[in-house]
């Protein structure tokens, strides 16, 4: 059975404890991340998380798609999308 992923309220109590900290200071220094790595990705670079993993974006070239409905074939034109590789450290803790 699945568990609901932690909310942000969880996060930032989560963090201010290992912070020693008031939760406050917690939830700017996660902002601070958070805008951090979008600013970063958004710009086409990339953030290592060590012991997480890489968020990079990655450009889609233009694609013939399917619509579900009708079966037609639709020209989808090029994108970006943001993509995560999971670092082996994070792998390993969870499946050891």
């Amino acid at each position: 059975m699945a568990t609901k992923p932690m909310t942000k309220t969880q996060l930032v109590a989560a963090l201010s404890e290992k912070m020693d900290s008031d939760k406050k200071t917690a939830n700017e220094a996660l902002d601070a991340i958070i805008a951090v790595i979008t600013e970063e990705v958004s710009g086409g670079g990339a953030v290592t998380l060590p012991g997480v993993g890489k968020i990079y974006c990655r450009e889609r070239p233009e694609r013939m798609v399917r619509n579900p409905a009708t079966g037609e074939q639709i020209k989808k034109d090029a994108d970006k999308v943001v993509k995560m590789t999971i670092a082996k450290a994070l792998k390993d803790s969870v499946n050891g």
